[in-house]
């Protein structure tokens, strides 16, 4: 019967399922995957780029009001520096000369002040600015330097200065979706830029011109921002570039709309934006809520002349159509691939058909075979690729096979014949080596008995001399009695002799030679090999030895033997049998160990130190408690040692340790 493939789920597979897998998988897996990557990729830097792009836009943006706020700074100053200047001073025409040059520059305020806070000229007229030193470009100008700043006015600071500043400056606030909740319903103050320049007076010292514009409701600055940025930039149909001027979080000056023409003034940031931007500092460059819609948008904060954040300048552009723009080009990619996909599948299951078929034929035929028909053939496969040379060469090894079969079968009733007659070898083996246990056993009584019989044997040759001499010639008439005497204690004398060879070993010593321990253990293994069939005990062998011991190999074969009669014997349940030989020293001596090891009962820590006494058995019955003295006194005998490690519950180790004169080349 075929065996199955162990190694898993993808190993059960079917070549059919493998290969229509290793076609399909890079168009229907592998390449989504990347697809998925990739466009994930370029949708991120998609992203980046449009805040790239917002960002560029917004240094543009803060460069434009600067040239301003630069600009304002040269017009003040050059008028301040003026030969009209210096001429209408000294007429009493500064009024007249003020008004029109403000028309012309337009601003909405310029005045002249005196080092002491007096207007010395001012237009519009009746411009009356309290206390205008405590502006910072003021207070700067009039210590000899210019200086233009953006500055909050409140409604009383910019009525003193013009008329109508106040009445522009006021924007009633609309109510906005994400925006901070607040009470306020207006906004009354004023965004101005104003710049200051040193202005000689008529009477020699040095005052200060001031001259400044209403950033509120100024939507010439946001499109002439929105012109310069978006004029020639290439965005989809449907978007729109805007560009807007904060008072804190109300839109001052905006070109965004709210509904139709109508620019969203008075609206406010979101609450995410203002946090980041005014109480945080940070530019803002991301996607962000505008009044009703989402922008890409660019964030920086306006600081005043004493460096306080009192509101924002923002750039941005629509985002809805970027971002149809987007999904447009994924969904046409996708719809590219799936095409692909739609074309390439097909022929890629043909030629994986053209394959697993030819393989399912030479599946077919091994499963043939392996039910016996061994006249089972592929036959003539179409392709002419390597699978058909290989379905070829199938055929051809079959009919070997067939071949090899029939000599196999002759070979294998003569192997037959040879194995059983081996095992009626080890089998008598087998038996010579219960037989030396036993003898064994015996030897150890044996050798106790015969020292006892030798001392009574002594009294009575002893006692019988002394009769002989006490008799005199009277020993005569019982001459035959002592001699038949002399002829029972010489026979018990003989006895005794033999009794002690046999109970004396070392002195009969076998046969010694070179053994190598891993055949021993093999030997071993065919000589237990009844035990173990009646027992469910597994074998695991770990050769690893490369030296030979001098040892009687028949005492070797015994010692190990005993050991593993005694491992499985310790594991009635069954269990695992442990047989390793390796090289070892011992006390700096080459050596050999070989390790019987069981996973049965074990031996009590009180026992294990009694275990090779003779005599001694852990069995509860079939025991003489000779084997493993037997054993310990035969490898003794060639200076070796046997030991032992055991865990209750666990099991028993046994080491048989030899020493070696030579090794394995």
């Amino acid at each position: 019967m075929a065996h199955e493939p162990s190694a898993g789920g993808w190993g059960r597979r079917s070549v059919r399922v493998r290969l229509l897998a290793i076609a399909l998988l890079p168009m229907v897996a592998v390449l989504p995957v990347v697809l998925g990557f990739a466009l994930f990729w370029w949708l991120a830097q998609f992203d980046a780029l449009l805040v790239s792009k917002a960002h560029d836009d917004l240094i543009i943006a803060r460069q434009y009001l600067r040239r301003i706020m630069e600009q304002g700074d040269a017009q003040i100053a050059a008028l301040g520096q003026s030969a009209a200047f210096a001429e209408a001073a000294r007429t009493h025409g500064l009024d007249a000369l003020l008004e029109a040059r403000r028309t012309a520059l337009g601003l909405d305020f310029l005045y002249l002040t005196a080092p002491d806070g007096a207007i010395l000229a001012a237009s519009p007229a009746g411009a009356k600015p309290a206390d205008p030193a405590r502006w910072r470009v003021v207070a700067t100008a009039l210590g000899g330097r210019p200086e233009t700043a953006l500055d909050i006015l409140d409604a009383g600071a910019m009525s003193a200065l013009s008329p109508d500043m106040a009445e522009r400056a006021r924007l009633d606030l609309v109510p906005t979706p994400a925006a901070a909740e607040t009470d306020r319903t207006v906004e009354t103050r004023g965004l101005v830029i104003h710049s200051a320049s040193p202005a000689p007076l008529a009477d020699g010292r040095s005052g200060a011109l001031v001259g400044g514009s209403l950033l509120n409701g100024n939507l010439g600055f946001v499109d002439t921002i929105n012109e310069l940025i978006y004029a020639h930039a290439e965005l989809p149909a449907g978007s729109q570039g805007t560009a807007t001027l904060f008072l804190g979080d109300v839109r001052v000056a905006t070109n965004v709309r709210l509904f139709g023409n109508r620019r969203a003034l008075g609206t406010r940031v979101s609450r995410e934006v203002r946090d980041a931007v005014l109480g945080q500092g940070r530019t803002w460059l991301d996607s962000a809520f505008v009044v009703n819609d989402r922008y890409i948008s660019a964030y920086e904060p306006v600081a005043d002349s004493a460096g306080r954040r009192v509101g924002m300048l923002y750039v941005g552009f629509l985002e809805r159509p970027f971002r149809l723009a987007r999904w447009a080009m994924v969904t046409a990619v996708l719809a590219a691939f799936a095409v692909a996909a739609i074309l390439t599948v097909p022929f890629l299951l043909r030629l994986a058909r053209a394959i697993f078929e030819p393989l399912e034929r030479m599946n077919r035929t091994i499963a043939a075979v392996d039910a016996g028909n061994l006249g089972a053939r592929t036959g003539t496969v179409p392709s002419h690729d390597e699978i058909g040379l290989v379905a070829r060469r199938f055929d051809e090894l079959l009919d070997r096979l067939e071949a090899r079969d029939a000599e196999l079968r002759a070979f294998a009733r003569e192997l037959d014949a040879r194995v059983e007659e081996r095992t009626r070898q080890l089998e008598e083996t087998r038996r010579q080596l219960v037989m030396s246990e036993k003898l064994a056993s015996i030897g150890e009584i044996t050798a106790g008995v015969a020292h006892e019989i030798n001392n009574p044997i002594a009294v009575i040759q002893g006692n019988l001399e002394v009769a002989r001499e006490a008799l005199g010639p009277a020993a005569d008439e019982v001459r035959t009695e002592f001699d038949l005497i002399d002829q029972q204690v010489h026979r018990v004398n003989m006895i005794v002799t033999r009794l002690l060879q046999f109970a004396r070993p070392d002195e009969y010593a076998g046969y010694v030679e070179s053994v190598v321990p891993a055949e021993v253990v093999s030997d071993c293994l065919v000589l237990v090999r009844h035990l173990l069939e009646r027992s469910e005990v597994t074998i695991e062998r770990q050769d690893a030895a490369s030296r030979t011991v001098e040892v009687s190999r028949t005492e070797l074969q015994q010692v190990v033997i005993n050991l593993m009669v005694n491992a499985i014997h310790a594991m009635p349940q069954g269990g695992r049998l442990r047989l390793a030989t390796k090289d070892a020293d011992r006390s700096g001596t080459e050596g050999v160990a070989i390790t019987v090891a069981d996973t049965g009962v074990g031996i009590p820590p009180d026992q294990l130190r009694r275990i090779f006494d003779p005599f001694f058995t852990t069995r509860t019955h079939g025991g003489t408690g000779l084997g493993l003295s037997i054993s310990y006194t035969l490898m003794a005998r060639y200076g070796g040692a046997i030991t032992v490690e055991s865990d209750v519950g666990r099991g028993s180790a046994f080491t048989i340790w030899l020493p070696t004169l030579h090794a394995l080349g």
